[in-house]
């Protein structure tokens, strides 16, 4: 069981990586479920994403604060409105896919937003 969960973590932890630069993929989420899954599984892989320079701040801040930096939500809610109405006005040709992408923006935003704003 381990195993799998030590799988799954580096599973999610790829996902949190691409979803640094893909803004439809939620980075911070993956990266709390890869160390969640990480901490039932392997304390050494645990402790590395924690010390991890790129990735355990990401998780400390919101272990400790449930908040997110503003600058981490001015970025990510950026993303997501370009992509998506990038996605909406060049890309979907039909008018209930346009509508799927600016909801999807909407509560990918709402979800973002509703969260502190770590100063």
């Amino acid at each position: 069981m381990k195993t799998i969960l030590a799988i799954l973590g580096t599973i999610s932890l790829g996902l949190g990586v691409i979803g640094i630069f893909l803004p439809i993929l939620p980075t911070t989420p993956f990266l709390l479920l890869a160390a969640a899954l990480y901490f039932r599984s392997s304390p050494r892989l645990y402790e590395w994403l924690l010390e991890n320079p790129r990735f355990g701040p990401y998780i400390k801040n919101f272990r400790e604060h449930k908040a997110i930096p503003l600058r981490v939500k001015i970025v990510s809610v950026s993303m997501v409105w370009i992509t998506l109405l990038y996605c909406t006005f060049f890309i979907a040709e039909a008018v209930w896919f346009k509508l799927f992408f600016v909801a999807l923006a909407i509560a990918i935003s709402i979800h973002i937003l509703h969260y502190k704003t770590l100063r």
